[in-house]
């Protein structure tokens, strides 16, 4: 389990360009199971992991 000491703040609704891009890079080098996720991490976190999972469920085509 992520504990909150190693999760970037989630205190700034606005971020610029490069904060936004380093939080999404954390959400997926720290991805977790939507169970294990805090509802309090940054929402950018939260939907980056949201996307990953897109990903991960979608049918792979092969020709």
């Amino acid at each position: 389990m992520i504990s909150s000491t190693t999760s970037p703040p989630a205190s700034s609704a606005d971020v610029d360009l490069i904060e936004e891009l380093r939080l999404r890079r954390w959400a997926r080098e720290n991805y977790v199971p939507p169970q294990q996720r805090d509802p309090n991490w940054h929402p950018i976190i939260l939907e980056e992991m949201r996307r990953k999972d897109d990903e991960v469920n979608e049918p792979i085509l092969v020709t």
